[in-house]
C-alpha cells in the first residue's frame, strides 16, 4: 500500500477525490437493498480496485467491507433466532445499526477521517 503522501491517481492525501471514493465505499453498501449480498460485493470491488491507488480509500473500503460482512453474519444469526421469537426484534435493531453505521462511515470519510466501526469482525485484512 502507498503512504498517504504517495497516492498515484489522486491529488494527495485526503484529496477531494479520495474522500469522495472513500465515501462511496461506505455508501455502496446500499447496493444490498437491490442485489443480494450487494452490501458486501460493492465495497469489495472498490477495495480491490482502489487499495493500490490510495491508502485512505483502501482503508475505508476495507472497513466498510468488514462491517458489512459482520452485518450479514449477524443477519443470519437473527434469522436462526426467529425460531425462538427474538429474531425479528434483533433484525430491526440490526437494520438500524447498519443504516446508522453506513451513513456515519460515509460522513466521516467525506470529512477525510479514518472511521472505525465498533464491535465488528475484522475478517479481511
Amino acid at each position: 500500500m502507498n503512504a498517504p503522501g504517495d497516492t498515484p491517481g489522486y491529488g494527495g492525501a485526503g484529496s477531494r477525490d479520495e474522500r469522495n471514493v472513500a465515501m462511496l465505499a461506505h455508501l455502496s453498501a446500499f447496493a444490498g437493498l437491490v442485489v443480494p449480498l450487494g452490501n458486501v460485493i460493492a465495497p469489495l470491488v472498490i477495495w480491490l480496485l482502489q487499495r493500490e491507488k490510495s491508502a485512505f480509500v483502501g482503508d475505508q473500503a476495507l472497513e466498510s467491507l468488514n462491517f458489512n460482512i459482520t452485518v450479514v453474519l449477524a443477519g443470519i444469526a437473527c434469522g436462526i433466532l426467529v425460531i425462538i421469537g427474538i429474531g425479528l426484534l434483533l433484525w430491526v435493531a440490526l437494520g438500524i445499526v447498519w443504516l446508522v453505521g453506513t451513513i456515519l462511515g460515509a460522513v466521516r470519510a467525506a470529512e477525510g477521517q479514518y472511521y472505525r466501526h465498533r464491535f465488528i469482525l475484522r475478517l479481511v485484512h
